[in-house]
């Protein structure tokens, strides 16, 4: 199974998430089948906080690709997914 999931990169304190397809069964900062945006929850204005490839998204979700409840809620945040 393919999840739609984040993976932590930064610093300490200070983390970004990037927003990528993995199988189930890899781990939180393992190789990803392809990374789809990023997420930065500390951006200052709203429109920066998350990037994402809203084209590549909806095609993984056509494969069946299943999103983590943090990925389904930015993506229904942002308008990708309702």
């Amino acid at each position: 199974m393919v999840r739609i999931r984040l993976t932590k990169v930064g610093r300490r304190n200070t983390p970004h998430w990037r927003v990528g397809v993995f199988d189930r069964r890899t781990r939180r900062d393992g190789e990803a089948i392809e990374y789809l945006g990023y997420y930065n929850q500390h951006a200052e204005k709203e429109a920066d906080k998350l990037m994402i490839d809203k084209e590549r998204v909806l095609y993984w979700l056509s494969k069946g690709a299943c999103p983590t409840d943090t990925i389904a809620a930015l993506l229904k945040k942002s308008g990708i997914v309702k």
